[in-house]
């Protein structure tokens, strides 16, 4: 099964939440374990045993795992594995993004069924242009996998590359932005294809406004829910139209509720029904 259909098999088994394992230092604090390998390895399996085949989407942020090191890496390859085929479909945040050869081992790292750190699907940025990103789509595809491709993020900073216009051939501004661009291509990518295609955008819950078309026949990835102040009603407000694609993702919000697995689980379905039920 393609990406797009296992995520909305997922999607209709669990609900739309995504949810982060974030091992922040001040996580590890709160949860009483040490700043080091082993709060984090613990960290990482009780998230596991919390979400694995209870929600849809888990998302492993792969920098705190990679500021302990090799071995800080080694706990994040187990906790990938750890959740793979389990009903839950892992979104490894690693927001890679580069060209040529390179582009194609970061593909071939994250996203080849038989490598070590394989997941159901990565972030990826395109800000070295959306053709580099074309090693990333050619290696899901054989392996259906999935790409998420920031779009409109939510962090102050996003809007002066985001919202910029795009050059028109003569150098000049098209009218289209950045992101418009993104989504536009994207949705060229996922023509076509049922139940949705494989190919999604980054739309973070907290942007205010959603200006653009959204309608990309894809999945949507929709951080800042919970602690970053997105809210339900928002990604209702922004996403009406595309409401069925929306993958909505926390992180402290849910996490906070640690270090008891049961109330990990509490927490992470009284997410899914405030976005379902509501």
């Amino acid at each position: 099964m393609s990406f797009g259909s296992r995520a909305r098999v997922a999607m209709q088994a669990y609900g739309p939440a995504c949810v982060g394992i974030d091992p922040h230092p001040s996580l590890l604090e709160q949860w009483g374990l040490p700043d080091s390998v082993e709060g984090l390895d613990h960290f990482a399996s009780t998230c596991v045993e919390a979400f694995a085949g209870r929600v849809a989407f888990v998302k492993p942020q792969s920098a705190f795992f990679e500021r302990f090191g090799a071995r800080g890496v080694v706990v994040l390859e187990r906790t990938i594995e750890d959740l793979r085929h389990t009903g839950s479909l892992v979104v490894l945040d690693v927001k890679r993004g580069d060209i040529g050869s390179t582009a194609q081992a970061y593909a071939d790292a994250y996203l080849d069924d038989d490598a070590p750190m394989a997941a159901d699907a990565i972030t990826v940025s395109p800000y070295l242009g959306f053709g580099s990103l074309a090693p990333f789509f050619e290696v899901a595809e054989k392996n259906d996998a999935g790409v998420f491709v920031l779009a409109l993020t939510s962090n102050p900073e996003g809007p002066e590359v985001q919202h910029a216009l795009r050059p028109d051939t003569a150098g000049g501004a098209s009218g289209e932005t950045v992101a418009g661009g993104i989504l536009r291509q994207l949705a060229e990518l996922n023509a076509g294809a049922t139940p949705m295609g494989a190919y999604g955008a980054v739309v973070g819950a907290t942007i205010g406004e959603a200006d653009e078309d959204l309608a990309i026949n894809g999945p949507l990835l929709v951080p800042g829910l919970g602690a970053q102040g997105g809210t339900p009603d928002d990604i209702r407000r922004l996403f009406g139209g595309v409401l069925d694609n929306v993958i909505a993702s926390t992180s402290r919000g849910v996490l906070a509720a640690g270090p008891d697995v049961q109330a990990l689980r509490d927490s992470a379905a009284r997410v899914n029904a405030d976005l379902v039920g509501s």
